[in-house]
């Protein structure tokens, strides 16, 4: 069973930054896909920053080049840098893994990100 818990989020006022954590258990982090994703009240949850296996990232407009995804397979965890945030980023942020073998994704229990000043 694989488990997912984030940490990192949090209220910061605009322009401002934060680090997203997911650490995961289990022994299949190094051979899955990471990402993480983001639902605001009211609305659909979407991808904001993917990592594969190989280290390749991928990223929607609305974050490019302001949020940043890292992976630490020592360490069971992926990271998620966002910098120079704003009000529309708020939501809460879940983490995710997607596993090739198992054909399986997982979620973590989310983090609320709050941008307000």
């Amino acid at each position: 069973q694989v488990q997912l818990v984030e940490s990192g989020g949090g209220l910061v006022q605009p322009g401002g930054s934060l680090r997203l954590s997911c650490a995961a258990s289990g022994s299949i982090f190094s051979i899955s896909d990471m990402a993480w994703y983001r639902q605001a009240p009211g609305k659909e949850r979407k991808l904001v920053a993917l990592i594969t296996i190989i280290g390749t990232t991928n990223y929607p407009d609305s974050v490019k080049g302001r949020f940043t995804i890292s992976r630490d397979n020592a360490k069971n965890t992926v990271y998620l840098q966002m910098n120079s945030l704003k009000p529309e980023d708020t939501a809460v942020y879940y983490c995710n893994l997607w596993s090739h073998n198992l054909r399986a994704g997982y979620w973590g229990q989310g983090t609320q990100v709050t941008v307000s000043s």
